[in-house]
């Protein structure tokens, strides 16, 4: 395996973990963003207001993008191990 392979692969892996993680960081940071925006206007400084709403957002977005994100894993995962035998060579 050459040094352009293993670069490949890493590549590859650091992508798959980017894609996965975006939709979770992204709905995370809309709702802080917004939960931010209600605590300046009503002067409410409350930090236990900011992580209950993300941590349901979070959820939210799991309960729905979850099953792909597990198929995409999947399909990653198996592609790596398919690869073991060229590996070795």
């Amino acid at each position: 395996m050459s040094i352009g392979e293993v670069t490949a692969l890493l590549r590859q892996g650091i992508l798959e973990v980017l894609i996965l993680a975006a939709p979770l960081l992204l709905s995370a940071l809309v709702v802080g963003l917004v939960v931010a925006i209600l605590q300046a206007t009503t002067s409410i400084q409350e930090q236990t207001l900011t992580f209950v709403p993300k941590v349901l957002a979070i959820l939210l977005v799991l309960a729905f993008l979850g099953g792909w994100m597990f198929s995409s894993l999947g399909e990653y995962t198996t592609e790596l191990f398919r690869r073991i035998p060229d590996m070795a060579r």
